[in-house]
């Protein structure tokens, strides 16, 4: 068999010799896949870039890891990474709050959360009592690491903190005056809790937002007890007032007759020891001359019983108004011998003459020759 091979076939299969004066034109597919390959580059560099820097807002801390490894902790700030080696995850350090007993809606009305807040107390009473907690990062690592949801850990050692402390307490401190107590205790027992599990979250605040018992009935009662605890602390405080306003009168009012007794005391106590001293006096004149002492007392006393009485005299005879009596006698007498005849008579009064062996003369008391005229 016989091949035979066509010139012109192998002339258009042979290549051609390169012609300078006519060069082949380049093919036109060429330059678009360039700009294609240079784009490429551009973007892959801006997703490298972009990927390499990242920012931290001001209340938030970033956490890098390496391959599952945390590699540092970033705050606040513009911050550089290894572009698809490294991981960030941006936690929020702001405070944050959630309901116990009820949840908010998105219309922002209370919607509650039946049976979350009903706990009982100690003396067997059942509360609805509700609960606002706030809470925020205190660890960002272990936040991220250590739970899987720390927000509901956070919540079921919350609710457990405050059952056990209710529980201590009856009902009527629960809804009326152990408030503040109480929140005082479930915040230290919700920290130690926190504090053992170590999730990466503490407790800024916990604080009842209400307190009733659950039954229309039972509120009813409770009002009635709440409205007789008010009445019994206006009753208190108005005594409490009519005391501090009758007390200083009162205090007042014994201070002055304190103090009159105290200057009738004195009073007395002055006059007795003037008396003594008067007493000792006439003593002591009475030890020198007691017949003229006697007639001077018996005189004095006279004077003091019978004030202003008077004698009238007619036809030369005396007549007395009252019976004075004699006035002789001897020196142990109680006149001591005096005796008294009329003198004259006036419209005033009586003039009495009197004598006695101790020479008292016209009405006159004697001493050594003198004398005073009654």
């Amino acid at each position: 068999m016989e091949f035979k091979i066509d010139p012109e076939f192998l002339k258009n299969r042979m290549p051609k010799s390169p012609d300078m004066n006519n060069p082949v034109p380049k093919d036109p597919g060429r330059k678009p896949l360039a700009f294609i390959g240079i784009a490429a580059a551009v973007i892959i560099a801006a997703i490298v870039i972009f990927n390499s820097i990242y920012s931290v807002g001001e209340q938030e801390n970033a956490v890098v890891t390496m391959f599952g490894k945390v590699v540092r902790t970033d705050t606040a700030g513009l911050h550089f990474k290894v572009p698809l080696l490294q991981q960030v995850q941006i936690v929020d350090m702001t405070t944050h709050g959630f309901g116990i007993g009820y949840d908010v809606s998105n219309d922002g009305q209370n919607v509650v959360v039946n049976d979350e807040g009903v706990m009982i107390t100690s003396d067997f009473n059942f509360v609805d009592i509700d609960f606002y907690l706030e809470y925020k990062v205190s660890d960002p690592i272990k936040y991220i690491y250590n739970s899987r949801e720390p927000e509901a850990i956070l919540k079921n050692a919350a609710l457990a903190a405050i059952r056990s402390t209710v529980s201590d307490y009856p009902v009527d401190d629960v809804i009326t005056t152990g408030k503040g107590q109480i929140q005082s205790e479930i915040r230290e027992r919700l920290t130690t809790s926190l504090s053992n599990k170590d999730i990466g979250i503490q407790v800024v605040n916990i604080q009842i937002q209400d307190a009733e018992p659950p039954t229309s009935e039972i509120v009813q009662a409770f009002k009635a007890v709440e409205t007789a605890k008010q009445g019994k602390e206006t009753a208190v405080n108005n005594a409490n007032r009519y005391r501090n306003e009758t007390l200083p009168i009162a205090e007042a009012e014994a201070d002055k007759i304190i103090q009159q007794a105290q200057a009738a005391k004195e009073a007395r106590i002055a006059e007795a020891e003037g008396q003594v001293a008067r007493f000792e006096k006439m003593y002591d004149e009475y030890v020198k001359y007691p017949n003229i002492t006697r007639q001077r007392l018996y005189y004095e006393t006279v004077e003091k019983i019978l004030p202003g009485q008077k004698i009238i005299v007619t036809d030369g005879n005396t007549q007395e108004l009252l019976p004075i009596g004699s006035f002789s006698g001897d020196a142990s007498g109680a006149a001591g011998g005096i005796s008294a005849t009329p003198q004259h008579t006036s419209g005033s009064g009586t003039g009495v003459r009197t004598s006695s062996g101790a020479g008292s003369a016209s009405g006159s008391e004697g001493n050594g020759g003198d004398g005073d005229e009654e």
